[in-house]
């Protein structure tokens, strides 16, 4: 008898092997080898596609709260059944949906009606069959029996031992633990070797910020999770490893092991035993029991992290329970901003300290501290006093005399009191830290005040044992109840108009509020800005802009251009509250800014926080794309750099001083001597006779742009030793492909490559000598929404040019 040829041999042979691992629904003939008889359909309690131990299941599930469905795998000998891998999270499975082997090939999901559900990517290669592995892979193989797909190289948010991923991979977070939809976390092993965890913003995807890496930059690096229960990254190259857990998992003859990106963004290694009836194992012998969570403590990692506000937001207090994930939780005399999503901070319930006479700060006996020992607030101090002297009381007493404390943090050990401006940063509760907080807060409840209608409604009980009476006061109440319906239509009317129309303030009046225009906040080409107080809410600080070399015709020009201003309303720009016009006098009132200018904010000692630099560019953008393109009166900025780039208490960016430069130079038909602007910003067109557009903003942000992402100021630069213009740096590093000269010593930037990249690319568009981009299309370009092209060099106006008068 002839020996058979290798080919058919291996390929039988591999088959003989398989078969015993395949379902029970799949059969095998000589033509078709192993398929679906026919579709599976939700509603039939579809067969469940047991792995030879019975140790996995393929098949579909409830999802809790729906009723729809959700075609996983499994863990099919344990009672709580944990799934490890979905297909279909975003697009749950309606009754009716249809799970076959479609004729072109592929294992596909669809809906009653046919759409596509979901579909194993095969590449073009055609499945014949499937098999469910007692490792828990799920595996397509085409008419060779090779594998085409595999569970284990798409994976959701879980992997097993024996699972290994390869550059690049993600796990990424369900959105809760009954929600399979993509969530707000990613495990990430990335092409220059890095493993990290990432918040990602959402639908997006796009990457906010890194809160946990490993140190295996330019590895080519594997993610292996080994059947010893260990994860580790393994470097092709050098066979070096680096393990990502340390801790025993124990015996995997005992265990079951899984890792899981869990939906509060911990990277945690479970283990289960493997008897449930073993009462030694105590809880892991009835559930999953946390042997390593990476970070170990979430609440720390990302408080520490500069300029970032934690894990929870602002003025909220991270806590970490022992047997579970985090959770975020408010002090007493605050509230959630957002009840459904706890993590975006919590608010006072009363009004915050203003240093007025009529605040309750002011009132010392109405003044209350609340006590949370065992927490912290690692951020947002602006004073320290320490010494022997500084006990617990000194500490609460120095918050009490300071009108600005929100909150003091006192520690015991050295005597050592830190004071708190609202906001706070993400607070952290662990029975491992000292401290103690004492937080301010007005003695009951100064919020609440009488309605009028509720003390109509009291006198109609207290007066309604007699039917005249009753009468009387039947009419009494119609006739309040008119009373205040026609007021509070006023009210909203006024409202309305006061939401229009612009304060005129006398020069008296700003004179007294700015206590002679005494503390400057800073100069500019249009005038001097000095703080002040609003006198018709002392709470509210102002800045009054003291306007230089104002043109025009009188009046009604300073008026007619004032009020375009004060009719342009966005988050992103700083809000003109009033003017005033009194004979030579022109003067504007802001909103005030507390955190200042991005410059102070950027050319510090401290390098902000990657990610709040970036949204502060995507800020700025969306501002000048309202000004541009959404505000009723195009408005062209004509100056726009870190120094009028202002920042709210929550660091949102504000852009401020727009449509002065129509205001305060002559009018549209302005002559080449008379453009305004800051060196190092200038945009080619200053320097032609070309009429001013929106490209001389586009050009102006495409510089700051760069300054934000580096940290670097244009003009320091370019007085540097090399006498380089930032912008020509910037592109040879990209061209040289050394985009990390850009971020040294940022390694949250240096772990963002990508966005990096998409940064600089959109920047260099923006400083071409003719940019055809619109403030819309870059908006769309930083935000991922369209594609990003190679741009070319941005050959002319690249040095600093001369300073114009």
């Amino acid at each position: 008898m002839a020996s058979p040829t290798c080919p058919h041999f291996c390929s039988l042979l591999l088959l003989l092997v398989l078969l015993p691992l395949l379902p029970s629904v799949f059969t095998f003939t000589k033509d078709d080898c192993l398929s679906l008889k026919s579709p599976v359909l939700v509603e039939d309690k579809s067969p469940v596609y047991l792995s030879p131990s019975g140790e996995f299941a393929l098949g579909f599930r409830l999802v809790q709260g729906s009723q729809n469905f959700l075609l996983a795998v499994w863990f099919d000998k344990i009672k709580d059944r944990t799934i490890v891998w979905s297909a279909n999270g975003n697009k749950l499975a309606p009754p009716s949906s249809q799970f076959k082997l479609s004729s072109d090939g592929e294992f596909v999901l669809d809906d009653p009606d046919g759409g596509l559900l979901w579909k194993a990517q095969t590449n073009g290669s055609k499945s014949t069959c499937a098999a469910m592995l007692d490792n828990g892979n799920f595996v397509i193989l085409d008419e060779n029996y090779s594998p085409i797909w595999e569970s284990f190289k798409e994976p959701t948010d879980t992997i097993l031992p024996g699972q290994i991923l390869g550059m690049p991979s993600i796990l990424q977070s369900r959105k809760s633990e009954t929600d399979y939809a993509d969530g707000r976390y990613q495990l990430r092993l990335q092409e220059d070797g890095y493993l990290v965890l990432y918040l990602v913003s959402l639908p997006s995807k796009k990457v906010v910020s890194a809160y946990w890496a490993t140190r295996t930059v330019n590895w080519t690096s594997q993610l292996v999770f080994d059947e010893a229960g260990r994860i580790y990254i393994k470097d092709g190259n050098t066979s070096t490893t680096y393990n990502v857990t340390s801790d025993d998992p124990g015996s995997n003859q005992q265990y079951y092991f899984l890792a899981r990106v869990d939906h509060d963004g911990v990277f945690t290694l479970y283990k289960h035993s493997k008897n449930e009836n073993n009462a030694s194992d105590g809880s892991c012998s009835l559930s999953w029991c946390e042997v390593q969570e990476i970070p170990d403590d979430i609440c720390t990692t990302r408080a520490n992290n500069a300029n970032s506000i934690g894990w929870c937001g602002y003025n909220s207090i991270c806590e970490k329970i022992s047997t579970g994930p985090a959770v975020c939780r408010c002090p007493d005399r605050y509230s959630f901003l957002n009840p459904s999503d706890p993590r975006k901070g919590c608010k006072p319930d009363f009004p915050l300290p203003s240093c007025q006479t009529d605040g309750w700060e002011a009132d010392k006996e109405q003044v209350d501290f609340i006590e949370f020992p065992n927490v912290d607030w690692p951020l947002s101090d602006y004073d320290l006093k320490d010494g022997h002297g500084v006990d617990k009381a000194t500490c609460q007493k120095l918050c009490l005399d300071d009108c600005f404390c929100s909150a003091a943090i006192y520690e015991d050990k050295g005597g050592l009191c830190w004071s708190k401006k609202f906001p706070m940063s993400n607070g952290r509760s662990s029975p491992n830290i000292t401290k103690l907080v004492l937080l301010k807060v007005p003695k009951g409840n100064v919020t609440n005040k009488k309605d009028k209608s509720t003390l109509v409604l009291a006198l109609a009980v207290l007066l309604g044992s007699s039917t005249f009476l009753n009468i009387l006061l039947l009419i009494a109440i119609s006739a309040a109840l008119f009373y205040l319906y026609h007021k509070k239509l006023n009210s909203a009317s006024i409202a309305s108009t006061s939401a229009t129309k612009m304060r005129s303030y006398t020069y008296e009046e700003l004179e007294k509020a700015t206590g002679g225009f005494k503390q400057t906040l800073g100069r500019g080409a249009f005038g001097t800005v000095y703080k002040g107080v609003d006198a018709s809410d002392p709470r509210r600080f102002v800045a009054v802009k003291k306007l230089e070399k104002v043109v025009g015709e009188g009046e009604k020009e300073f008026k007619t251009e004032v009020s375009v201003i004060c009719q342009t309303h966005h988050k992103n720009l700083v809000r003109l509250l009033g003017y005033c016009d009194e004979g030579e006098h022109r003067l504007l009132v802001y909103e005030y800014m507390s955190n200042g200018s991005l410059a102070s904010f950027l050319f510090g000692i401290s390098r902000p926080h990657w990610n709040q630099r970036v949204q502060i560019a995507f800020g700025i953008a969306r501002g000048l794309m309202y000004l541009h393109e959404e505000c009723s009166t195009q408005i062209i900025h004509c100056d726009i750099k870190p120094q009028n780039i202002l920042l709210d208490e929550y660091f949102t960016p504000r852009i401020s001083d727009f449509g002065l430069a129509k205001l305060l130079l002559a009018q549209q038909t302005r002559t080449h001597t008379q453009r305004r602007g800051t060196v190092g910003y200038f945009a080619p067109e200053w320097f032609s006779k070309a009429s001013i557009t929106v490209k001389v903003d586009v050009y102006s942000f495409g510089v700051m742009l760069l300054e934000i992402i580096c940290c670097k100021s244009s003009v320091s630069f370019a007085m540097g030793e090399e006498e380089e213009a930032l912008i020509d740096w910037a592109y040879k590093c990209y061209i040289e492909k050394r985009l990390e000269k850009l971020v040294e010593n940022d390694e949250e930037a240096r772990n963002d490559m990508n966005r990096l990249e998409r940064l600089v690319i959109v920047a260099i568009w923006c400083i071409q000598e003719d940019p055809s981009l619109t403030m819309k299309k870059v908006t769309q370009m930083l935000e991922g929404v369209v594609d990003v092209h190679v741009p070319p060099c941005p050959s002319l106006y690249t040095s600093p040019p001369p300073i114009i008068s």
